[in-house]
């Protein structure tokens, strides 16, 4: 993850009401991830820079939801409603080189690596994320 978490709620509050101008403009679209069963919070998903012709995919999971899946299922129905609302070439999936979960995700939809960048805290690979035919 590339951001720190925020130190409260009300520090969070901030944070989740810059998004907002970003949802209106439909640049960048962040979703609540909810089990069904129980309706525990389980992360938040979001599509980056929806308005280019290359958006990205992203996920947050709480560590101790790790390994159920949910990560995956977030990504595909993002992915999904990418391809059925936007006009796209691709997306890009840039995932912590270390991160084998999330490296696992972006290669379940047909991902490839085609890059790599560092960030402050960590060196990341690109994935290309093909369109669906």
């Amino acid at each position: 993850m590339e951001w720190e978490p925020s130190p409260s709620p009300a520090a969070f509050a901030a944070v989740w009401r810059g998004w907002l101008p970003a949802m209106e403009r439909g640049s960048d679209f962040v979703f609540t991830i909810r089990r069904a069963d129980d309706g525990l919070f389980i992360g938040l998903a979001g599509l980056h820079h929806a308005d280019t012709p290359a958006p990205e995919p992203g996920i947050w999971i709480r560590e101790d939801c790790h390994g159920h899946g949910y990560g995956l299922e977030a990504v595909i129905a993002i992915v999904e409603w990418a391809w059925a609302n936007l006009t796209l070439s691709h997306l890009v999936y840039p995932v912590a080189e270390q991160n084998w979960a999330s490296r696992r995700i972006a290669e379940a939809l047909g991902g490839e690596v085609v890059g790599s960048s560092s960030s402050p805290k960590y060196e990341r690979v690109i994935y290309r994320i093909p369109a669906r035919h």
